[in-house]
């Protein structure tokens, strides 16, 4: 269940379980809560009407790829060329939209009214983990049926207590603004391509259209740093209207409507770029202008790279042998211009685990995550040779490496680009001992002289 609170309840974090695991979490309930959840009501009656319709499932705790039997050829290529880490994480506990958000804003996004404040969205939309009576670990109010705001500054809500209690016993901040609601699972954005607001939503599942936390990208336009966001099937999405996949009404639209995955772009969630031509034409552009400007040499200083529903490797739509294309048609065109090759640094990897078990360290760094590792390979003129590097780092660690590259300022103080950069020893290269801190993914590069 790559859900948040479901993933923290997976994650089962004590801070009396140390210290042989760092931190307390023993990640010991993933086939419980995924038998649990997916169950619902465990045969009770539901109360009327159902939350949602149920899918009975299975259980697969984890899963994983044989390298040695020919799995993911391209990446084990990669890894064994380049730098791979094996201590990258994904940023926050569940799935799509709060982690891909992490991208750009280094931070969780907030509920806010028509001006842009911080406001209280609707009662059905404000998350309850608490079982709903009679049934077993069928949250109160959650997804699709309701709920995905939480104020995590007030523990008088269900269950923000334990988990503010928890990390005050591991000396980590909550960072939780008095007031905010924090949107903790998958919403559309307002907005469509075109800049106008989206047609078809009714006012569930839609971030509000004024949001005006900073992101990156106000920051590379401050300092003027060319920059981009390519997203595979924009030119498509610039015209149809943009409900998510895995929206309840997804199935009446145009399949062009989400193709391109709109709950992926962070900018598309920002008023500081839909609300002005200037900017969505600057920096919101489609992968065949990638291309093109690959061919020509004239790439931005930064670009992120997203692929469709089709190609990105998602169990649900795609393979991941098919994101090993996409990703290998882009590296093998930058690397076919010495110039290019030169001078760019290619960072794969995925938005989050899916909810599967992983056996390794994980550093809570705030009330939203870190949640389980997944992959991350650096391919760079300057991270040959088959190099692991154990710095712990996540989403945020690409915003930090962008700062420190162009030497910027950070979002904002309580952003996570502004956390420290681990401190480690040998006995232990996976945990920071001055944490919480997060990498800002400079020891997976050999500049030399450089």
């Amino acid at each position: 269940m790559h859900r948040f609170y479901q993933m923290w309840q997976q994650l089962d974090c004590d801070a009396a379980k140390g210290p042989k695991n760092p931190d307390g979490c023993q990640a010991d309930l993933f086939p419980w809560v995924e038998i649990t959840v997916s169950s619902g009501s465990n045969g009770k009656p539901f109360p009327s009407p159902a939350p949602v319709p149920l899918l009975k499932e299975g259980n697969i705790a984890m899963g994983f790829y044989n390298v040695a039997k020919g799995d993911a050829p391209y990446f084990t290529k990669l890894a064994r060329e380049y730098t791979l880490l094996d201590n990258y994480h994904q940023p926050v506990m569940g799935g799509t939209f709060a982690n891909q958000m992490m991208f750009g804003y280094a931070d969780a996004l907030w509920y806010a009214d028509v001006n842009g404040n911080p406001a209280t969205p609707p009662a059905n939309q404000i998350e309850n983990p608490n079982p709903a009576p009679e049934t077993n670990n069928w949250y109160t109010n959650d997804g699709y049926g309701g709920g995905s705001y939480t104020n995590c500054s007030d523990q008088t809500l269900p269950e923000v207590a334990s988990i503010v209690g928890y990390l005050k016993a591991v000396h980590v901040q909550p960072n939780c603004a008095p007031g905010h609601y924090y949107l903790l699972n998958n919403y559309v954005p307002a907005y469509i391509g075109s800049g106008a607001q989206d047609p078809t939503n009714n006012g569930q599942f839609v971030l509000p259209p004024v949001i005006k936390q900073k992101h990156i990208g106000d920051v590379l336009n401050n300092a003027k740093v060319s920059w981009t966001y390519f997203g595979e099937r924009w030119t498509d999405f610039k015209t149809a209207p943009g409900l998510a996949a895995n929206s309840p009404n997804a199935g009446s639209l145009d399949p062009a409507a989400y193709l391109y995955c709109n709950i992926c772009n962070p900018f598309l969630y920002s008023a500081s770029i839909m609300t002005h031509p200037d900017q969505r034409e600057d920096h919101l552009r489609d992968v065949n202008d990638l291309y093109d400007a690959i061919a020509k040499g004239n790439l931005p200083a930064v670009s992120w790279v997203k692929p469709s529903t089709f190609n990105d490797g998602h169990p649900a739509s795609s393979k991941f042998s098919i994101f090993e294309a996409f990703s290998k048609k882009i590296v093998e065109q930058v690397q076919s211009n010495q110039e290019l090759s030169d001078s760019t640094a290619i960072l794969i990897t995925t938005d989050e685990g899916g909810g599967y078990y992983d056996s390794g360290y994980v550093q809570p760094l705030d009330y939203f995550g870190d949640g389980t590792r997944i992959p991350m390979i650096v391919v760079s003129k300057y991270s040959g040779g088959g190099r692991v590097s154990h710095e712990y780092t996540d989403h945020a660690s690409i915003i930090k490496f962008i700062e420190r590259n162009w030497e910027l300022p950070t979002i904002s103080d309580r952003s996570r680009d502004s956390l420290p950069n681990p401190k480690t020893d040998d006995d232990n290269p996976y945990v920071p001992k001055n944490r919480p801190a997060l990498g800002d993914l400079f020891a997976s590069f050999n500049f030399g002289d450089h």
